[in-house]
């Protein structure tokens, strides 16, 4: 089955909720540490039913993508960690008191995602999840921005070591709200129950494919009417990234406290609707998200191309190459 019709046949009754068919056992991570909007996930999947061992960086790692601190001990925390989870002088990885089964790392998010895979679920279920689940994120990664979300890359790892995985992002404010973290977290169940009613067989997606899902800006009690929409990465950017020569001359690296600095370094920008031309994909997320929808858009594993792509350009490669 293509991708898009995979994501639709999910889509067609994402509104509804059914009660899990089977209860799952699921490895919780983001790149934003212990904040409200996952530990409103992890209370939701608990209380659907499922099994939960959660595993965050200790601290906001937005931004880092895949990146691996290699061959560099962890030490006892010199920081306390995002929503208390741990305190200076404890060690750098360990439980958080008070939550049963969760775990922080002082590394990237990808090492928190790690620990989960070769340690956390070994211990706890003998074997690999049956999900990763990323987030919710404090922001939208949406287009070419996701190449650098550790959100995203805590899902590619685990399609790497063929795991099912999905990454979740809702719009930045969320997780400082307590009214919309809960229902983030309900959009995410929805979705599952749909997932969980179409598995195939013990798999929740087909191997090699991951979603990245994406909620728009809501208001408290709004998220029920929500549209959801499949969608592709598409070619047209939100937020799109610039290396500056001056950040002080940058107005938006300006409006965060940073006019006057005359040094390089790299700073955002922001599109809208308008800035779409005709060219641009009409089921690109970032489009359809400004438009008001939930995005469900299918990944394949890193880099490689789909095997229709692979077959057609390794026949052109090897006639080139005679």
């Amino acid at each position: 089955m293509r991708l898009n019709r995979l994501a639709a046949c999910v889509l067609a009754g994402a509104a509804l909720l059914p009660l899990p068919s089977r209860a799952m056992n699921v490895l919780l991570v983001n790149d934003d540490g212990l904040t409200a909007n996952i530990e409103a996930l992890r209370t939701a999947l608990l209380a659907a039913g499922h099994e939960v061992l959660l595993s965050v960086p200790c601290r906001n790692q937005s931004g880092k993508g895949a990146s691996l601190d290699f061959f560099k001990p962890i030490a006892p925390l010199t920081e306390t960690c995002v929503g208390e989870a741990a305190q200076v002088g404890d060690p750098g990885v360990g439980a958080i008191d008070g939550l049963d089964d969760a775990h922080y790392v002082d590394g990237t998010p990808v090492m928190a995602t790690m620990y989960g895979l070769d340690v956390l679920a070994p211990q706890r279920w003998g074997r690999a999840p049956d999900l990763v689940l990323s987030g919710p994120n404090e922001g939208q990664n949406l287009g070419t921005i996701a190449l650098t979300s550790g959100t995203v890359s805590n899902t590619q790892y685990a399609l790497s070591r063929g795991v099912s995985a999905i990454a979740i992002s809702a719009d930045h404010h969320t997780s400082a709200d307590p009214n919309l973290a809960p229902e983030v977290a309900d959009l995410a169940l929805q979705l599952l129950g749909q997932l969980e009613v179409r598995a195939h067989g013990d798999e929740l997606l087909p191997a090699g494919v991951a979603l990245n899902v994406n909620i728009p800006d809501f208001q408290p009690g709004e998220s029920a009417g929500l549209p959801w929409a499949v969608t592709r990465v598409g070619n047209f950017d939100q937020m799109v990234t610039r290396f500056v020569t001056s950040l002080g001359d940058d107005p938006f690296a300006a409006g965060l406290g940073l006019a006057g600095v005359d040094l390089p370094g790299v700073t955002l920008s922001f599109n809208g609707p308008a800035d779409a031309t005709d060219a641009s994909d009409p089921q690109s997320e970032a489009l359809k998200l400004l438009e008001g929808n939930i995005t469900v858009t299918p990944m394949q594993f890193g880099y490689e191309a789909s095997l229709e792509q692979g077959h057609r350009l390794g026949q052109y490669l090897r006639q080139a190459m005679q």
